[in-house]
This record gives structure tokens, sequence and C-alpha cells, in this order.
């Protein structure tokens, strides 16, 4: 008897879920539903939230490849397909990062490409496009879904949620504020005036790149980049608590070495120290050490602990102008791809993320709160590294004299009125005609779930963060227990902190189809 799978979101995590699911050797029912038009793309490379111009912080080195790597499906398109996203045939590469929107349509050919695939192999496949799933509730024979049009489909052995990220709704979105780059940002009209964008990350970035590409553009002589407007009053400006720029992303070995450390068994250890958090730290002090001696004494890193680490560490950015550290941090990164040196802390600090994750969900409160204001700003800064034309464009838009970078401190205030936004930080007022909250997603709870039967069953159960297994399968309530499996990024974030990007939601995928396979229900972190 076939098994008979829902998958709920067809972006990364639901794609790469059926793909799993097809090497586990059994008899299968799969529907997959996508709210969109078009199943495989996926909300952040989608016309809807994305332009050309937005580039993807992923390569074909890091992408898990679906049915072919990203680079061979690059190399089989049509010159004509590849010259409309400023892409040369000639130039391209595994490390190469390519506009956003080009990765979708690769998604979508893959996941056609896997449904061919399956059926040829005897598995019946159904994709339910612009179908929206209102509902998820226990029924006669599995879980019934009920869809926003009243139809009811089902009954399913198994549902899995791989629904994406999850921002503020476009309906909250008016001519002058954006609560997110994603809620109407790409079509709307936005005037020559005063345009604050809250954040910089590469999220904000692309913002500001949707509204600086209105009046303008960017041309490129030799090396150079510089933008050319039209004479317009024009004026973004990004803003944090630092004020930093994101650095550009750095050369490194793919696949990441083993670390010598701070190993597995190393970091297990730390869970049963008295002070699993500063135990981490001797870990990743002694990690970086031996990795760049030179580094660790440039900042001190002997004397430092888990909560003074990160001052130390950006230090010298934050009293810098950001825009000259973006210059000379760019001239540093492109010199090491050309040459292929790895700076050994910067390394480090990216294979130790993953490895720290791990023991986030033993922490206490009061280490979980350091932890947050200290370390885990290192890393996201660290992974989080923006592709080298993301700062060009940045440098481009200053010396055009449309971009400044405002740094807000701890303290601010943030107040609406009317069409303008105005934010204070001391005696200091800065008012903008336009507004983008471009922050990324925050971590959602058990109460923000859009589907009421399960999420009325999960507060019923006390559980505000729903509770997963190492298989991502819920944790009780026992009408769903081991039958939904939660893929939906943001409703892991609050133990897994870093669970984010393409190779996150790899990794997820093949664990929940481990679980969907087994029917084992493993308790891990919830």
């Amino acid at each position: 008897m076939n098994k008979r799978i829902a998958i709920v979101g067809t972006g990364p995590t639901g794609i790469y879920s059926f793909q799993q699911l097809l090497t586990k050797g059994e008899p299968l029912e799969v529907t997959l539903f996508e709210k969109g038009d078009r199943a495989g793309i996926g909300m952040p490379y989608s016309p809807e939230t994305a332009s050309k111009s937005m580039l993807a912080n992923i390569a074909s080195i890091e992408i898990p490849p679906v049915v072919t790597t990203y680079l061979d499906w690059l190399e089989d398109q049509p010159v004509t397909r590849l010259q409309s996203y400023g892409l040369d045939p000639e130039d391209l590469d595994d490390r190469q990062f390519t506009p956003r929107l080009l990765l979708g349509e690769y998604y979508r050919d893959q996941l056609l490409s896997l449904v061919a695939a399956a059926e040829t192999a005897g598995h019946r496949i159904v994709i339910r496009e612009t179908t929206e799933i209102v509902d998820i509730a226990p029924g006669p024979g599995g879980l019934r879904l009920h869809i926003a049009d009243g139809q009811v489909e089902g009954p399913f052995d198994r549902v899995i949620l791989a629904t994406g990220h999850d921002f503020p709704d476009e309906d909250e979105a008016t001519r002058t504020y954006f609560p997110s780059p994603w809620s109407g940002l790409i079509e709307a009209r936005i005037p020559a005036v005063s345009v604050g964008i809250m954040g910089t990350s590469l999220s904000s970035i692309d913002a500001a790149m949707a509204v600086a590409n209105q009046h303008g553009r960017f041309r490129r002589k030799g090396d150079e980049l510089r933008f050319d407007h039209n004479g317009t009053d024009l004026k973004i400006t990004l803003m944090s608590r630092s004020g930093i720029l994101p650095e550009a992303d750095f050369y490194c070995p793919i696949p990441y070495e083993p670390l010598t450390v701070m190993t597995d068994a190393a970091v297990a250890s730390c869970v049963a120290q008295a002070q699993p958090l500063d135990a981490i730290f001797d870990l990743l002090r002694a990690e970086i050490m031996q990795a760049d001696p030179a580094f660790a004494l440039r900042i001190g890193l002997g004397g430092l602990d888990a909560d003074s680490f990160a001052p130390a560490y950006f230090a010298a950015r934050e009293a810098a102008d950001p825009f000259r550290w973006a210059r000379s941090n760019l001239h540093e990164v492109e010199h090491n791809k050309a040459n292929r040196i790895t700076v050994g802390w910067r390394y480090a600090l990216l294979r130790m993320h993953e490895k720290v994750e791990d023991i986030v969900p033993e922490l206490s409160d009061a280490d979980r709160e350091r932890f947050d204001a200290g370390l885990k700003k290192v890393f996201v800064d660290n992974y989080a590294a923006v592709p080298s034309e993301s700062i060009r464009r940045l440098l481009a838009l200053r010396d055009a004299g449309i971009l400044s970078v405002l740094a807000l401190g701890d303290n601010y205030d943030l107040a609406r009125n009317g069409s303008q936004t105005a934010i204070r930080t001391g005696d200091a007022a800065h008012v903008f005609e336009v507004f983008i909250d471009a922050r990324g997603q925050k971590p959602l709870s058990s109460k923000d779930l859009p589907f009421p039967t399960l999420r009325g069953a999960l507060l019923a159960a006390g559980q505000d963060i729903p509770e997963v297994a190492g298989d991502y399968s819920l944790i009780g309530p026992d009408d769903f227990a081991g039958r939904v499996f939660l893929g939906s990024i943001p409703y892991l974030m609050h133990d897994r902190p870093f669970v984010q990007g393409i190779t996150a939601c790899a990794d997820i995928a093949e664990a929940i189809a481990n679980g969907v396979a087994t029917g084992r229900r493993r308790r891990l972190v919830s």
C-alpha cells in the first residue's frame, strides 16, 4: 500500500524532502501544495519578492544537488537566457553568485525533473499550485488538509510542513512603509526622497537596490562599478545598532576540513560542565589560537571570555568609517579568492558555528541571554558575509552621494507620524519619507501557526514553541505526534539560531525523510 504524503510548500525544503523520500524505496503517493502559481521556486527566489539585481548568497559549490548540480544546470542553459540575467557563459564557475531569480528557475526545473522520474518509477505524484492550505486536522484514516477555497484533501499518513520564511503580510504595507522587503516593495514606485532601511544585512542591501534601480543604473568600466543617477534627490540610509556593514564572502576550502579542537566529542562534553557556554568558548579560543595565532594576538584573545570576545571582535570595524572598511575588506577578499588564500580565523569561525548550535538548547536562560548578546552576533556576522558584488554596489551608491549608514546605538525611538517615519537617537532626529524594515526573519511560536486546529492543539498542550524530535516530527499532541513534520525554519529558530539557508533546508529534509520512512519518534531539541 502506498504511503500517502503531503508536502506543504515547494521551496528548497519541500523539494529536498521530496527528493529524499524518493530514495527510501517505498511506494509513495505524494501531493505537493504550493500557495503561489509556480511550484518549485520558493518565496525568496520569486519575481514577486526579487529582481534580477538581487543576488543569491550561495554558490553552486555549496548547493546540494537535486537532480543535477546548479553549475551543470547553468551550463546547459541557452546563452540568451544567461545573458538576460547578466551572466557570461564563459565566466561560469562553481563559486559564482548568481541572481536569486535564476536560482528559483533551477529549483523549479529540478522539481519537474524529480516528478517525471518519480512517475516513471511508479510513484503517484500530484502538484497543486495556487493552493493555500489553511488548516490541518485529524480525521478518519489520517490527516486532512483544508484549502482556502473550501476543499478538503486527504487523508494523508504524513504531512510535511515546508512553508519557509514568514514575514508580515503585504496588507500591512503602505506606499511609504514596508514591514519587510517582501511586502510589495518590488512592485512599488518609490519616489526620490529620503528612504530609511532598518538593517544592514543582505536583505537590507537588496532593499536598497530595489529602490536605487528605479532612479539610475549601475555601469561597469573595467573593474570599476559606478552608479549613474537621474539627477535624483534620492537619499538612502541603512541603519542598525552598530552601524557596521557586512563583510564580503571569503575564500575557504569546501567541503569543510575537520576542526582540530572543537570536535563533536569535545562539544558534547561541554554540556555536562557547570558552565557550558564558558566551556564552549574555551574550545573556540583554542581553535582560533591554533588556526590563526596572529589574529588571536591582535585582539588579545587569550584574555577574552564568552562575554568580551564579541566587543573585541567588532571593535576595529565599529571605530572605522563603514565604507572605508568595506573597500579595504573587498580588496582583501578578492585578492584571497584569486590566490586561494584561506584566512584561518574566518574559516575556523565558519566551521564552528554549527557545532556551537548543538549546545544552545542546553543553555540556561542566563547563558542563552549571554550567548545571544555575544557569540551569536560573531557567528552570524561570519557566516552571513555577502557577495562581493553587493559590496561593490554599496560603494558605488556611496560614491554617487546616495547612500549613508547610521549607527543607532542601543537606545533609540522609532515612531510613524502619518506618512513619515522618525527615528530619534539622543538629541538627533532622522525623518524618512519612506521606511523599509529589512531586519530579516524573526523566530515564530505556536501562536503564529496559520493552521487553527494544529495551533490550538499545541497551545492546549502547553507548547508555546512546537516541540520536535530529531526527525522534526512533532512531539505531541497525540493527533499530530509523529505524523506532522515541521520543516518550517521560523518555528525552529528558537533553539537553532543559525538554521538558515539552503544547506540547512537540505539537512532538515534528509532528517524528515528518514523519519517518514522509519516512523520512529526520537526526542531531540525542541
